[in-house]
C-alpha cells in the first residue's frame, strides 16, 4: 500500500503541469508546428517523408502510473512531464500523438545507423523467421559471419571475439581475462569514468553517482586527463604520471590491467589530453598489465575520424570492448582480444547463453553493412565537425557555455554559472532541455555534475538537423 501511495504522488507530480488529453490519431504531418509563448513561430524543423501509423495504445499517464508501481524505483525520467515515445525512423521519433521530435540523443549514444532502419530490420525479422535462438553449442554462421566482420575493422591481431549482451557485462569479462592472463588483480581506471554498475564494473567506474555501497576491491583510479577542468590541462604526459606512482605506491609493482574510454561519455564527453594513452599504456605494459579500451560509446565509427575512438589516439589495445552502436539498439555487447590472450578462458568453462544470438548478430551484421554502404563515418566527420563549429559559435554569443567538446557525432557543451570559476548550472540545463524538446529536439545530459549536454545523434544526422538543433539551442538559451 505504502508502495501504491508513492507511486500515485509521482504520477501527479510528473502529470499534473497539464491536463489529460484524449487518445489521438493525429500522423506526423497533421501536427501543427510549435509557437513560442509569444506566439511567434520557431525554427521549421527539415522536411521528412515518414508518416507513423495511429497510435491507438496507452497513453502517457496510464503508462507513467504502471511504471511507477511495477517497475524498479530507481527510474528517472527526462523532463517535467515524461515523454512517450511510440515510432521511430532514421534520426527522428514521434510521441503519441504523432508529434515528430529531432533525437539528438540517439537512445545515449545507441542508435548509429537510425531508428528502425530496413536494412537492419530486415536482417533481424529474416533471421527471426529461421530461429530466434538455438545455443553457441550448435553451429549457426550468424555469430561466426558477425565475428569476422568485426575482427576485419579491428588493428592488430585483435580478432578473437566474446559475445555479450550489454556493455556492463562486455566490461565485466574484460576484467576477468586481464587477470586471469596476468595473474594479478590490480587494475587501474580513470576519475570520472563509467564503465558499468555489477560487481567488478562498478569497482572500475569512479563516480559516486553510480556506485552504491558494495564491496569493490583491487581498483585505483587515476588522475583524469580533463583538458577543461583537469590540474594539468592538455598535458597529457603530466596526468600519465600519476598511474606510474599507482603501480608504484599502491601494487606490488604488478598490475593486471588498465580500462579507459578514448572519450568519456556518462562523463560528460570529456576528451582525454593529448598525449595522455600511449603513455599511459606504455607505463602499464611495462608492470606487466593489459590496456583495455571500452569503447561501448565512442566505437563503431561514432567519432568520425576513426572507426574506434582508441585509434584517434595512435595505441592499439590487448582488449577492445564494445556494445551500444554495434547493434543500433539491440541488447548486444563484445569482447574482441588476441588468440593468445583469449586462451585463458579455456582454464575453465566460459559459457553466455544468449552471447551470440542469431538475431542479435544477424542485426549487428547488417548495422556494419550499413555503416559501409552509406558512408555514416565520413558523415559523422563532416556533419559532426560542422555541428560542433556551430556550438562554438554559440559558445561566442551565451557565457553560460562553459565548453564545446568532443568528436564526430559524440559532442558536448558544458553549462556553467560563471566561466572563471567553472560553477556546474545544473538547474539552467534542465530548463534547457525542456524548451528544447517543446521546440521539437531531444538531447541528452551527463557529467558528474549533470551539466554537459550529450550531443549524440545517430549517424544520420545531417547538416540541416544540426542547423535546426542549433537554432532550438540557441532560443532555449535564450530564454534563462
Amino acid at each position: 500500500m505504502q508502495r501504491l501511495a508513492s507511486s500515485r504522488r509521482l504520477l501527479q507530480a510528473a502529470l499534473a503541469p497539464a491536463p489529460a488529453r484524449a487518445k489521438s490519431s493525429l500522423s506526423a504531418a497533421a501536427v501543427a508546428a510549435p509557437t513560442s509563448e509569444n506566439g511567434a513561430a520557431l525554427p521549421k524543423m527539415p522536411g521528412f517523408d515518414y508518416t507513423p501509423p495511429p497510435y491507438d495504445g496507452p497513453r502517457t499517464e496510464e503508462i507513467f502510473r504502471k511504471r511507477a508501481e511495477f517497475l524498479s524505483p530507481s527510474l528517472f525520467h527526462f523532463y517535467d512531464r515524461p515523454l512517450n515515445i511510440v515510432d521511430g525512423k532514421m534520426q527522428y521519433l514521434f510521441d503519441e500523438d504523432g508529434r515528430r521530435y529531432l533525437d539528438a540523443f540517439g537512445g545515449i549514444a545507441t542508435v548509429c545507423c537510425g531508428h528502425c532502419h530496413p536494412d537492419v530490420v530486415e536482417a533481424i525479422v529474416n533471421q527471426a523467421k529461421r530461429i530466434q535462438h538455438s545455443t553457441v553449442l550448435y553451429l549457426n554462421h550468424a555469430i561466426a559471419d558477425f565475428a569476422e566482420a568485426l575482427a576485419s575493422k579491428m588493428p592488430g591481431d585483435l580478432k578473437v571475439v566474446f559475445f555479450t549482451n550489454s556493455g556492463t557485462e562486455a566490461n565485466e569479462l574484460a576484467l576477468m581475462i586481464a587477470r586471469l592472463y596476468t595473474g594479478c588483480n590490480d587494475i587501474i581506471s580513470l576519475r570520472n569514468g563509467y564503465h558499468g554498475n555489477a560487481a567488478g564494473t562498478m569497482g572500475a567506474t569512479a563516480q559516486s553517482n553510480w556506485k552504491f555501497n558494495v564491496v569493490q576491491t583491487g581498483v585505483h583510479h587515476a588522475l583524469n586527463p580533463d583538458p577543461y577542468r583537469g590540474a594539468f590541462g592538455s598535458d597529457g604526459e603530466k596526468y600519465a604520471r600519476d598511474v606510474q606512482e599507482i603501480i608504484e605506491f599502491g601494487t606490488t609493482g604488478r598490475v593486471a590491467g588498465f580500462i579507459s574510454e578514448a572519450i568519456q561519455g556518462v562523463g560528460g564527453i570529456v576528451e582525454l589530453a593529448p598525449g595522455y594513452l600511449p603513455a599511459a599504456y606504455d607505463i602499464v605494459r611495462k608492470a606487466g598489465g593489459l590496456c583495455i579500451a571500452d569503447e561501448v560509446q565512442a566505437g563503431v565509427a561514432r567519432t568520425g575520424s576513426h572507426f574506434w575512438g582508441f585509434e584517434g589516439h595512435g595505441v592499439i589495445p590487448d582488449i577492445v570492448t564494445m556494445a551500444k552502436g554495434i547493434g543500433n539498439g539491440i541488447p548486444i555487447g563484445a569482447v574482441v582480444t588476441t588468440p593468445e590472450i583469449a586462451q585463458v578462458l579455456t582454464r575453465r568453462s566460459y559459457f553466455n547463453t544468449f552471447g551470440g544470438n542469431p538475431v542479435s548478430t544477424a542485426g549487428g551484421h547488417a548495422v556494419l553493412k550499413v555503416l559501409e554502404k552509406e558512408k555514416l563515418q565520413e558523415n559523422a566527420f563532416v556533419v559532426g565537425s560542422y555541428l560542433k563549429e556551430q556550438l562554438n559559435k554559440l559558445k561566442e554569443k551565451h557565457d553560460i557555455i562553459g565548453d564545446v567538446r568532443g568528436k564526430g557525432f559524440l559532442l558536448g557543451a558544458e553549462l556553467v554559472t560563471d566561466r572563471e570559476k567553472k560553477t556546474p548550472a545544473k538547474a539552467e540545463i534542465s530548463h534547457v532541455m525542456n524548451h528544447m524538446k517543446n521546440m521539437g529536439v531531444l538531447v541528452g545530459k551527463g557529467g558528474f555534475y549533470g551539466n554537459v549536454f550529450r550531443i549524440t545523434p545517430p549517424l544520420c544526422f545531417t547538416k540541416e538537423d544540426s542547423d535546426f538543433f542549433i537554432d532550438v539551442m540557441d532560443i532555449a538559451l535564450s530564454k534563462l
